[in-house]
């Protein structure tokens, strides 16, 4: 990983991420309900999470919605996990198709593809940020969605019908520094999240199409990924 990169390596890099990232029971334990420490220490710890029963995406947040988090770890005001009564995000009490997230209950991220050197070995990351999009100036999140991505947002639909965008396409539309930071060949799409629990207590990031990940060490996954490389979705 290049310095340049925002998946730059980390001091601990090259050991494995503890396991109370991936344990229910250990999470538990650790954090004691501070999921905000939780997703920072997944990001910082180039944790993966598994979608689709093994493709391993990086879980990467945005310094403006890092820098959020982290405030919120010293707090009792915490993101909300929803129980397993909620495994889709049209379960959940006021939900509404539109772009809008609170960075509480729902988040905006990307899925996105092609990134070099992305934890798991197989070129994904799912990257999480602050929904101030509307805004200008300070308060806006640079890495987060563009004006663009919010006005054609359809996450509720099939991803075979949206708009995947390229880097070239993201800088000029507003994200000025995508390529840098993901590497050249990195292409996106974005969706809406939001986090919830299954009945063995495992956390699953899930997305509005219900395509969704839970927090898994990326252990030996090369038959997947020769699938992923065949198929063109890899680095």
């Amino acid at each position: 990983m290049t310095s340049s990169s925002i998946l730059g390596s980390t001091a601990e890099g090259t050991a494995s991420p503890p396991s109370y990232l991936y344990s229910p029971d250990e999470r538990d334990a650790h954090y004691k309900g501070n999921i905000a420490q939780y997703l920072v220490d997944l990001h910082n710890e180039e944790a993966t999470l598994n979608f689709c029963g093994g493709m391993m995406f990086q879980l990467v947040l945005s310094e403006k919605l890092k820098t959020h988090l982290e405030g919120l770890a010293s707090t009792e005001k915490q993101p909300v996990v929803y129980d397993a009564s909620h495994p889709r995000m049209e379960r959940i009490s006021g939900y509404e198709t539109t772009a809008d997230a609170d960075n509480l209950t729902i988040f905006h991220g990307r899925e996105i593809r092609k990134v070099p050197d992305a934890t798991g070995g197989m070129g994904f990351v799912l990257q999480l940020s602050h929904s101030s999009e509307e805004k200008s100036g300070a308060d806006r999140d640079p890495e987060g969605w563009t004006s663009a991505e919010v006005g054609g947002y359809d996450g509720w639909a099939k991803d075979s019908g949206r708009v995947w965008r390229e880097g070239d396409r993201l800088e000029s539309e507003g994200f000025s520094d995508f390529k840098q930071r993901f590497g050249p060949q990195a292409f996106a799409l974005h969706h809406r999240f939001y986090l919830h629990y299954d009945r063995g207590n495992s956390m699953w990031l899930s997305a509005e199409d219900g395509c969704e990940g839970t927090p898994a060490p990326a252990g030996n996954q090369s038959v997947v990924n020769r699938i992923a490389s065949l198929m063109g979705l890899g680095a």
